[in-house]
């Protein structure tokens, strides 16, 4: 989970229960009193944004949950009610209500976790709405008990503006709160970047100038556009924004979707599930592009990078290649090297102890290599080695410095000791007239002509050919 704030200030910390308790308290009356603001009929909110808030803060911290800061929140919540109202032993029941739809999400949530479903995908985000759900009939059937004594409506109507203003809260207000976090960096937007946003405000307004039932779904096609565009948590901050002022704008009659009657609670229990319907469109929208890029990079990654040595793929590396500007000519040697007598071992060992033999031996080319340059594994038992050096000998070097590291190293294998040699094969050249992809084109024919010499002549041996002579080290001779 992200900090709720910066990294560098946590409004809770694991380890201070004090400080906990405190930040509870503040944040339950913060919201508490924001939500007490928005009146809509004699005692009940029009909008109820702290259940959301707090069921969203225990969700996201596990160890918030403990009996002692659920008692804190719910101290809040009554003390802010003998301050404020005369409700009396009432406020027990209401508050009682709203600790129901905390404690219930947040453990709803936390028995997610347990079964591993940490991440914000489709299916979860479903998940999320019928966590919603369940939690607001249970805070519903409570609220509109306790609301009786302080309302003259009959139990149903309360039950359906309970639950429905509990449910579009929760909706809106939740994926925020787990999505919650502030950029590592800004980046500076553009001016096409911020045209959802743009288009959002503006299907707001058309809902406000046209009206009618149908307004309220004017701004999806822009929270769609925003849920393409940017990242999941900007999405869900983005539709929250939406939902809070169309159900403010609807309860004012700013936005009026009942043109031949005033507003009535039927109509404003109509236009809370309507919004929180749309509400969970643009967050599985958000949720599905980021679970389609995570994929996509997933199988890049798998394109470019060999799965077994963890060394680039044939395809990775002309990739990597191609992506490497040259800021001025340089050498370069190409390296191709065959594991000698592999199949042997696959015979006597089983392809088991293959595979660990190749994936040990790419790692302690990759560690010699270090960032002097790329490896990458060209099938079977062989690889390849691109690194820029200041001439052809000390592209020599290195080969040579990797051969006798190879012969040096030996390989366990089910309590026996088995020792590799390498042969190698070099091409030399230089960038000026070539394009880094298509030097290596070239040169790796050089290499696999030189890798055969080094074959031929009795293996562990590196084998170069440069200014039309024939050079070949190996076995401590040149």
């Amino acid at each position: 989970m992200h900090a709720l704030v910066t990294s560098s200030f946590r409004l809770f910390q694991e380890n201070n229960p004090l400080r906990n308790a405190f930040a509870i308290f503040m944040v339950t009356t913060l919201f508490y009193f924001i939500g007490a603001q928005l009146r809509l009929v004699e005692e009940l909110s029009l909008f109820w944004p702290l259940n959301g808030v707090m069921a969203g803060v225990f969700a996201r911290y596990v160890w918030l949950n403990r009996l002692h800061y659920y008692a804190v929140c719910y101290v809040a919540m009554l003390a802010y009610d003998a301050i404020t109202t005369e409700w009396g032993r009432v406020s027990l029941v209401i508050n009682l209500s709203n600790m129901a739809f905390i404690i219930t999400f947040a453990q709803l949530i936390l028995w997610d976790k347990r079964r591993g479903n940490n991440t914000y995908e489709p299916i979860n985000a479903l998940r999320l709405f019928n966590y919603c759900l369940f939690a607001a009939l249970l805070c519903a059937l409570i609220g509109a008990t306790g609301s009786t004594g302080i309302d003259r409506q009959s139990f149903w109507p309360l039950f359906a503006d309970w639950f429905s203003e509990q449910f579009s809260t929760g909706v809106l207000i939740i994926p925020c709160m787990l999505t919650l976090s502030l950029p590592g960096t800004f980046t500076r937007f553009k001016p096409e970047q911020i045209m959802p946003v743009v288009a959002l405000i503006v299907s707001v307004a058309a809902s406000v100038i046209i009206g009618g039932a149908g307004s309220l779904a004017f701004p999806l096609p822009a929270l769609i556009w925003c849920a393409v565009r940017y990242p999941t948590q900007v999405t869900c901050l983005l539709t929250f924004m939406t939902g809070a002022v169309e159900i403010i704008l609807v309860a004012n009659s700013i936005i009026n979707i009942s043109v031949a009657s005033p507003l009535s609670a039927p109509h404003m229990f109509s236009a809370r599930l309507g919004i929180a319907t749309m509400a969970i469109c643009p967050v599985m929208v958000a949720v599905s592009v980021s679970a389609i890029n995570s994929l996509i990079r997933q199988v890049s990654l798998r394109a470019d990078f060999d799965y077994l040595t963890r060394v680039y793929s044939r395809s990775g590396l002309f990739e990597a290649l191609k992506k490497q500007e040259q800021q001025k000519p340089q050498h370069v040697t190409v390296m191709l090297l065959d594991i000698d007598y592999f199949k042997q071992i696959n015979d006597n060992f089983g392809h088991e102890c293959g595979d660990q033999v190749l994936s040990a031996f790419a790692r302690h080319v990759q560690k010699i290599v270090g960032d002097k340059g790329l490896v990458a594994r060209m099938g079977g038992e062989e690889f390849a080695v691109v690194a820029s050096s200041v001439d052809s000998n000390e592209g020599i070097q290195l080969a040579e410095k990797i051969r006798k590291a190879v012969e040096l190293q030996p390989f366990s294998w089910q309590q026996q000791t088995l020792y590799l040699t390498v042969s190698i094969g070099l091409g030399n050249g230089r960038t000026e007239s070539h394009a880094l992809a298509d030097l290596f084109n070239t040169l790796i024919v050089e290499a696999d002509e030189c890798l055969y010499r080094s074959k031929k002549e009795g293996r562990n041996r590196t084998s170069a050919r440069f200014d039309n002579a024939e050079i070949v080290p190996g076995n401590d001779a040149v």
